[in-house]
């Protein structure tokens, strides 16, 4: 339950997660993939319009964070497996920003967890700089 780097396959993530020790007790895996938006951050969340859209954006992360929060979120109850591969460096709009893979014993438990973790991932371990263009 770490993070992983190089290119992405989830066809072999999830075979990698079917064979894991705890397999046998996973009921449910779910998936987070973000990427960047052409729609700003302050748009998307807050509603405000600054006439600008998103060309790309800038994103690096806490390896030490966020494997502290892989760590809180595999204590959560129900959860028994945890992936994550994280970008760096200069994204343009349609990139993958993340991968967040939670497998667990029933469907409240990964919901909760994969929504907690993708959350304390979010606004405690990483550095998003979006670059902007005003629109025309």
């Amino acid at each position: 339950m770490t993070i992983t780097q190089g290119p992405i396959n989830l066809d072999q993530w999830m075979k990698e997660a079917k064979t894991d020790p705890a397999a046998s007790q996973v009921g449910m895996f779910l998936l987070h993939n973000g990427v960047v938006r052409e729609t700003p951050r302050v748009l998307a969340r807050e509603g405000l319009d600054d006439g600008s859209k998103v060309r790309g954006m800038t994103f690096s992360y806490d390896a030490e964070k966020v494997n502290q929060a892989i760590s809180e979120t595999s204590a959560m109850e129900g959860i028994l497996y945890i992936k994550v591969w994280l970008n760096s460096g200069r994204l343009e709009v349609g990139e993958d920003i993340m991968y967040v893979l939670v497998g667990g014993d029933i469907r409240p438990h990964v919901i909760d967890g994969l929504q907690f973790l993708v959350e304390k991932i979010k606004t405690q371990c990483v550095v998003e700089i979006e670059h902007k263009q005003q629109r025309i």
